[in-house]
């Protein structure tokens, strides 16, 4: 698992009209994504919309991310579900067509950590794939304590984590135990570097892959004032984009870029022409005006 590192975008899942898994934008996103040089892709996950789909669906998109890969590059699957059973399935059909890795989500619910500590177990028994927790204790309070991170860290072929919070005290710790770690958090990858991070794991990556990989080449190579400036960049983005429900404007945003996405899965909803009309002004005023973000922002 040492081999994990880099820029990974938590990539988008576009559907079509009917909410069906759009497999040509897919794989013309992949194309774009790797053609900037990223490390490999996450997918399914949080950003993806992967619980909201259906287990068969999960899994022809889980066979065009590992299709559309090139060798070399890193493909972690996120398989969390709400129920035990429908994560085993994605995991050892995952196990069989060539992910990498595995991740998931604490069940989403009202569980005890013992609970999610056997769901964690079921999932990492069923193959030989390498686990990655998904800490992220904004939807999943009942894991929060560094010692309940460790103790699932212990499962046999759990190798580390995606870590999505601020408090990166705690993630230095998980570090110096030897666990791989991805930063969750877009916003402070530059911070989540400089504490020990392997790489990063982020929604935003999907629209500026490029400037998270500077920041990530400027950190391996001590470069940190000059990648602090990137951040701040990439951060001018964030703040724009996440005045607006957020995977729906990154969707609207990579549409203006020339791949439409479609729309999220409901419960989601959509922007209203309002909200596109503001994002659209706010990004004209910044300093991704000039940039192929907006090619079709007309």
């Amino acid at each position: 698992m040492s081999s994990f590192h880099g820029i990974l975008p938590a990539v988008v899942t576009p559907f079509d009209d009917g909410e069906r898994f759009n497999v040509p934008v897919f794989e013309r996103l992949l194309e774009r994504l790797y053609a900037q040089g990223v490390h490999g892709v996450y997918v399914c996950g949080s950003t993806g919309e992967g619980l909201l789909q259906s287990v068969a669906q999960r899994k022809q998109i889980a066979e065009v991310a590992v299709r559309c890969s090139p060798n070399g590059k890193q493909v972690i699957l996120h398989v969390g579900a709400h129920t035990t059973g429908d994560a085993v399935e994605l995991t050892r059909h995952a196990a069989r067509i060539g992910v990498h890795a595995i991740s998931s989500l604490p069940p989403a619910g009202s569980y005890s950590f013992t609970e999610i500590h056997v769901y964690y177990q079921a999932i990492a028994a069923v193959s030989d794939l390498p686990v990655l927790v998904y800490y992220f204790p904004e939807i999943c309070p009942t894991v929060s304590s560094t010692e309940e991170i460790l103790e699932l860290c212990e499962i046999p072929n759990v190798a580390g984590l995606k870590f999505t919070d601020f408090d990166l005290y705690k993630m230095s710790i998980l570090r110096r135990h030897g666990h791989v770690v991805f930063n969750g958090r877009d916003e402070v990858l530059v911070a989540g570097r400089l504490m020990g991070a392997n790489g990063g794991i982020g929604s935003f990556y999907n629209l500026v892959p490029e400037l998270f990989l500077q920041v990530y080449d400027l950190t391996e190579s001590g470069h940190w004032k000059e990648a602090r400036a990137i951040q701040d960049r990439i951060n001018e983005l964030i703040e724009i984009v996440l005045r607006f429900p957020g995977i729906q404007a990154i969707k609207t945003v990579l549409a203006w870029s020339g791949l439409d996405c479609g729309q999220c899965l409901k419960p989601r909803r959509t922007l209203t022409a309002n909200e596109e009309s503001q994002l659209r002004d706010l990004l004209f005023k910044s300093s991704f005006a000039e940039t192929a973000l907006l090619e079709k922002a007309v």
